[in-house]
């Protein structure tokens, strides 16, 4: 439809009720009793109203329902009823504390013992698989050379590449580290190995080490990098604030959506609609965590993003609707 036919369209009372969400028998009272516009009226008496019109009770709708009384706003001409949501908005908004924005996590500082190790983390496959999460300190060919490294900037994970892991080369490597380096003593480890014993491996667990054999593709790689991550008890995004929770339901993002069919600017149903699948997938990915423990470290991180990702869409709506003199729903109501 062409804007000259868009505008030159009549509704007729009945449809316009329903765009408004109110009674027909208001509509009437509205214009018997305070004259609030004059559609034109058909040869047999049906009234028909313009997008000029639909727009001007848009206004007056919301404004009523924000508690202003249709006797005081009946005389005012678009450019004061817009001005007087406006004004409205804008005293709402600045009631509501306005949360500081969301933080991203930091990522997992970690020291790798094998090179191959070191460079292998660096492809794209393994850190998508991961989640992104881990921050290579520092890769060394032995443990003794990260000793004045590492005591300068702990780390919170070591990571060891070995072809042959034995009890007692464990043991050894931990009397070493304790010479050169005791503060790392308490740092967790995982290692990615070759070949070991059965009896060995089940003893190192025990202690509380995490295994993975090679070989292992880049994907497999990256999950197991990213449990690590999960399983750290100073995890490093446990400090980080959580994304607040959401301020509007998908009933009054539905609401909102269809205020933006009575103005010129669409961006309030654009971002209405983009909101409402930003809380689906956030409410999705926190079901993953919970469902998937093998994959809880990856679906933690997605509903993160996802949920300071709608924690600033939010933001956005509130900033367009004031632009607009849109009256948003309270935060939380249906």
């Amino acid at each position: 439809m062409t804007s000259e036919s868009s505008s030159s369209a009549r509704f007729r009372s009945g449809a316009v009720a329903r765009m408004l969400g109110m009674p027909v028998a208001t509509l009437r009272v509205w214009e018997r009793r305070y004259a609030v516009c004059s559609p034109e009226l058909t040869p047999s008496g049906q009234r028909l109203y313009s997008a000029t019109d639909i727009e001007r009770l848009a206004l007056l709708k919301r404004l009523t329902d924000a508690g202003h009384a249709i006797g005081r706003l009946a005389g005012l001409d678009r450019t004061q009823l817009q001005a007087a949501a406006s004004t409205h908005a804008n005293t709402l908004a600045a009631a509501v504390p306005t949360a500081p924005p969301p933080s991203m996590p930091e990522a997992v500082r970690v020291v790798v013992i094998g090179p191959a190790l070191g460079t292998r983390l660096q492809r794209p496959a393994v850190q998508r698989a991961s989640g992104r999460t881990l921050h290579v300190l520092g890769t060394f060919e032995q443990a003794d050379a990260i000793g004045p490294f590492a005591l300068e900037t702990p780390p919170d994970l070591l990571l060891l590449a070995w072809p042959t892991l034995t009890l007692e080369r464990w043991h050894a490597w931990r009397t070493g580290l304790a010479h050169q380096s005791p503060a790392l003593l308490n740092v967790p480890c995982a290692v990615f190995y070759g070949f070991a014993a059965t009896a060995d491996c089940d003893a190192l667990r025990r202690q509380g080490v995490t295994l993975l054999r090679s070989p292992q593709d880049d994907d497999t790689l990256g999950r197991w990098l990213g449990q690590q991550r999960a399983r750290l008890p100073h995890d490093a995004t446990a400090a980080s604030p959580l994304p607040p929770p959401r301020r509007w339901s998908d009933a009054a993002l539905v609401d909102i959506a269809g205020l933006s069919s009575t103005v010129a600017c669409e961006c309030p149903r654009h971002i209405a609609e983009l909101l409402i699948q930003l809380s689906h997938f956030e409410a999705y990915s926190a079901e993953c965590e919970h469902r998937s423990p093998a994959d809880a470290a990856l679906h933690h991180h997605l509903w993160r993003v996802t949920a300071q990702a709608r924690a600033s869409f939010e933001a956005a709506l509130e900033h367009v609707a004031r632009h607009e003199g849109l009256l948003l729903p309270a935060p939380g109501a249906d």
